[in-house]
């Protein structure tokens, strides 16, 4: 699996249970909440101040490293 700014929160966690700790880490403490499954990455990071290309480039990492 591969991220992108528009991939939506909830898909990628229930992808990989993994990236939500990278999520909680950069700031995101709500990504199990309902709301949040359905936002992109990007628009949560606009919302939580959180540069979006920067958090897809570690989630991508992450998910490489796997």
């Amino acid at each position: 699996m591969q991220v992108t700014k528009e991939t939506i929160i909830g898909d990628m966690i229930n992808e990989n249970r993994g990236t939500a700790a990278i999520l909680m880490e950069a700031g995101m403490h709500c990504v199990m909440c309902p709301s949040a499954q359905g936002e992109s990455i990007e628009e949560a990071a606009m919302v939580h101040g959180i540069e979006a290309d920067a958090l897809v480039q570690e989630i991508n990492n992450y998910l490489i490293s796997q």
